[in-house]
């Protein structure tokens, strides 16, 4: 089975957004491969350490917050 990892790496950053507290950080609980590859890409910061949660970059955030409401913000009706 082929997996497209770009995918899983674009929905995983999403999530991460849920878990943001202090600003930057975000609860680390996924795949260590999933959180190395957005390390990879600038996403994140290093988040092979001890701590429970990972910091995001400038770009990461920014990225974590338009893909959040990219794939889970359904927009608001427009009354008439």
């Amino acid at each position: 089975m082929n997996i497209n990892t770009d995918a899983i790496d674009e929905v995983a950053l999403a999530l991460l957004y849920l878990t943001l507290h202090d600003r930057y950080r975000a609860w680390k609980g996924f795949d260590r491969d999933v959180l190395n590859r957005l390390y990879e890409r600038g996403f994140i910061e290093d988040p092979v350490n001890k701590t429970k949660s990972v910091i995001f970059t400038e770009e990461g955030l920014r990225g974590s917050e338009r893909l959040f409401n990219q794939h889970f913000v359904i927009p608001k009706k427009r009354e008439n």
